[in-house]
């Protein structure tokens, strides 16, 4: 081998000193194209975030699932058996819970407006 104050000890080791060098300028200027492309960078940028919200939300949904269950034991096993049954029975049937909550919420409206067309605060 030669170092590089000293020339090449003949045509092969010329040649295989051109090849290096080659390889050497060719990974330099891949760098440098890697670098330069900002849009590329942007687009993996934008790939890892995308992975990365998707994961938390993967955890956040699990997270709210096991507080929803939680929460459903608590309803169910604690406080008077009357109002157990009740909450029992609007987990098992949801859509007339939420047509009397809706009924209430507009009865509420109403008398909101009444109230403040006759001058009742």
């Amino acid at each position: 081998m030669t170092d590089a104050t000293s020339g090449a000890k003949g045509p092969d080791e010329l040649r295989q000193q051109i090849e290096r060098t080659r390889s050497e300028l060719g990974n330099t200027v891949e760098e440098l194209a890697g670098k330069a492309d900002v849009k590329g960078r942007a687009r993996a940028r934008a790939a890892d975030l995308r992975d990365k919200a998707g994961a938390m939300t993967v955890q956040l949904r699990s997270s709210a699932a096991q507080a929803g269950h939680s929460v459903h034991d608590r309803a169910t096993h604690a406080g008077p058996r009357p109002v157990r049954t009740v909450v029992e029975a609007g987990m098992r049937h949801p859509k007339p819970v939420l047509v009397a909550s809706a009924a209430g919420a507009v009865v509420a409206v109403g008398v909101l407006r009444w109230r403040h067309a006759h001058g009742h605060r």
